[in-house]
């Protein structure tokens, strides 16, 4: 379990700035997620913390220690974290046990530990009795445990997930979206998970960092950028809405075109644009809606 701290980072591909003054800090045994369109930033991101990508400026710290900054870069292997890709990556020449075991050959600890550990592990994903078989004998679901499962057959800090569940179809979606939150919560791991499915974002984190343009539009718990999103981008990638035109009357706000009101005091200029949520509208005798 891990705090981990990003500060002031910014990352360049050439001319083109893909994190911009990126802040954020992610405390320990937090599942957090990156939520955002296509080109966000939000996979960049996660390589730079990950240590697959070096940032052009800024720092990024794992509790107290440093491991990227101005004239320090910790590698990959030494940041004592595990990550699953979205392609699963698993070793195609491998049975499941060599795969899982990989990084316990990697630290060279003793036949005996590497044996238990990966009986354990295996164990946690369900996936006991399977350590012969080869991934072309597995399923799209059985693939990714096994990819969840080498990343945390270490005990890493920190766990990375670069979007693990889109490549499966919806069902299994689900129930990996409950075997991973269940397997964070059991091992009180700090998790940083990267999608663009808001349901995802919704269903699992404890605070979502919604990106746009390699910054972060607004971040905080599910239902507070639910309940109070800072403007129609944020709106728009949690939950469903929609956008309507109004024109604001004193105490209230006409809904352009309509002879509907809703009670509304606000301080903006007369032409108003309303987001109404399908849960904020109710249906009364005459079939009008109203926004709660």
């Amino acid at each position: 379990m891990s705090t981990i701290t990003i500060d002031h980072v910014t990352k360049k591909f050439g001319d083109n700035t893909v994190i911009k003054d990126f802040s954020a800090t992610i405390d320990d045994g937090c599942f957090a997620t990156f939520l955002g369109p296509s080109g966000c930033g939000k996979t960049t991101m996660l390589r730079l913390v990950a240590g697959f990508e070096r940032p052009d400026a800024g720092e990024i710290r794992i509790d107290d220690v440093t491991v990227s900054g101005k004239g320090v870069f910790v590698s990959p292997e030494k940041r004592q974290i595990g990550m699953v890709f979205q392609s699963y990556a698993v070793w195609p020449h491998m049975n499941v046990f060599d795969n899982v075991a990989y990084p316990l050959k990697i630290m060279k600890l003793p036949k005996d530990t590497v044996r238990q550990k990966v009986s354990e592990a295996l164990e946690m994903v369900h996936m006991n009795g399977l350590e012969k078989r080869m991934p072309s004998q597995l399923s799209g679901g059985q693939q990714q445990r096994i990819a969840l499962c080498r990343a945390l057959v270490a005990q890493p800090k920190v766990l990375l997930l670069d979007e693990p569940l889109s490549n499966l179809d919806a069902r299994l979606r689900e129930e990996m979206r409950c075997e991973i939150k269940e397997l964070q919560q059991r091992l009180k791991i700090t998790v940083i998970y990267v999608t663009h499915d808001q349901r995802e974002a919704m269903t699992m984190s404890d605070v979502v960092f919604v990106l746009n343009e390699g910054v972060i539009e607004q971040s905080g718990s599910p239902v507070e950028l639910y309940r109070d999103p800072k403007d129609g981008f944020v709106e728009s990638f949690l939950g469903k809405v929609n956008f309507l035109e109004g024109e604001v009357c004193g105490d209230r706000i006409r809904l352009a075109a309509k002879e509907q009101y809703i009670d509304r005091k606000t301080d903006l200029e007369k032409t108003v644009e309303i987001a109404i949520r399908p849960d904020d509208v109710y249906i009364i005798n005459n079939g009008s809606f109203l926004h709660d």
